[in-house]
């Protein structure tokens, strides 16, 4: 009797064993088709310009989306257009529109360009005991990149800035060594002022630069003109103030001395006319207020996409950033996109599909 009360407690327990395992196992079992679908790691790399926003808006958009792992390198627009190319990243992002030849040779059919936010490129500089926002012509800062302006004393420097005592230094320019739409937009802008240049440099992400030292993406730069007395270089806003660089006046189309903001930023967005594509130029705008170098910022995202989680988690992050991760732009020296320029993405974001199906819902 008492070997069969055994026995039938050892069986009993057995039981509630492998009951309490199969309750607990919930740790090794496989993630339903629901929490796959919620889940997703992205990838991106590409504009330095755009990065201390971008990477903010990321740090916030996972507070609220913590399934969603999005890690975003700043490579430079050049690094981060060949990347998405080639797919070897789920999206890139530049601010130097991508040329009609290097869309054809895009792997995986259309890219579409998402502005992301809108910035101002500062002509930073690095003198000893002279004042902030020292005023230089478009003529005159052409011909410091092209090297035939070498010293700060130079007449044309002086005559732009009666009263300042500009010091007997040599100049030397700090440019981007790397593939940079930051490069692209300077370039422009210089390209449409000064014939030249145009002639001579052109206008691209990657340079045969004249004259100067190079550093690797706007930290680079930043790093340069903090190390050298007598630098000139051009950063994206952000970075000069996180810096504390002095930056200069430069003389808009209307003839009118302009400092880098986000007022002056907007101001030439709103002269601009969108094509479909997205793909413009709002250097040397026109309007009393406009800041000449200024630029968007884009995200390149394929309109096909081949796996539909990630593209799902792609576009609903791209939606959030144009919309409420918006808000986080001015505190970082960008400027908020025009609404009537967000609902015109959103109707893009909705283009992009898998298998057909639209993700943006």
């Amino acid at each position: 009797m008492l070997i069969r009360k055994c026995r039938f407690l050892v069986c009993l327990a057995a039981i509630v064993l492998t009951l309490s395992l199969t309750g607990c196992g919930g740790e090794n079992k496989e993630p339903t088709a629901q929490e796959k679908s919620d889940s997703a790691n992205l990838t991106g790399s590409g504009s330095s310009f755009v990065y201390p926003l971008l990477n903010q808006q990321i740090e916030e958009y996972r507070k609220n989306h913590p399934k969603i792992s999005i890690n975003y390198q700043s490579t430079g627009s050049g690094a981060g257009i060949k990347q998405v190319s080639e797919q070897t990243i789920d999206f890139g992002a530049t601010d130097g529109p991508m040329t009609d030849e290097q869309l054809k040779s895009a792997k995986g059919g259309n890219l579409l360009h998402i502005p992301l936010t809108l910035g101002a490129v500062a002509v930073t500089y690095n003198l000893p005991s002279t004042p902030k926002e020292l005023k230089i012509s478009p003529a005159v800062l052409a011909d410091i990149f092209l090297g035939k302006i070498t010293n700060w004393n130079d007449k044309r420097i002086v005559d732009d800035n009666p009263g300042v005592a500009l010091p007997d230094l040599q100049i030397t320019v700090a440019h981007r060594s790397d593939g940079s739409g930051t490069t692209y937009i300077f370039s422009d802008y210089l390209s449409t002022i000064s014939p030249e240049w145009g002639e001579k440099v052109g206008k691209g992400t990657s340079l045969n630069w004249p004259a100067g030292i190079g550093g690797k993406g706007n930290s680079g730069v930043a790093g340069v003109i903090q190390q050298t007395s007598g630098s000139i270089g051009y950063l994206e806003l952000a970075y000069a103030v996180q810096n504390n660089l002095t930056y200069a006046l430069m003389k808009n189309k209307e003839g009118k001395w302009t400092a880098p903001s986000l007022q002056t930023t907007s101001a030439a967005a709103a002269a601009a006319t969108i094509p479909e594509d997205m793909r413009v130029s709002i250097v040397n705008a026109p309007g009393a207020e406009a800041y000449p170098i200024a630029g968007f910022a884009w995200a390149l995202i394929y309109q096909n996409q081949t796996d539909k989680a990630k593209g799902t988690a792609l576009v609903n992050f791209i939606n959030w950033a144009i919309h409420d991760g918006q808000a986080l732009s001015e505190g970082l020296h960008y400027a908020k996109l025009p609404a009537n320029l967000v609902s015109r993405e959103e109707g893009m974001l909705k283009t992009i599909t898998f298998e057909g199906e639209p993700l943006l819902k």
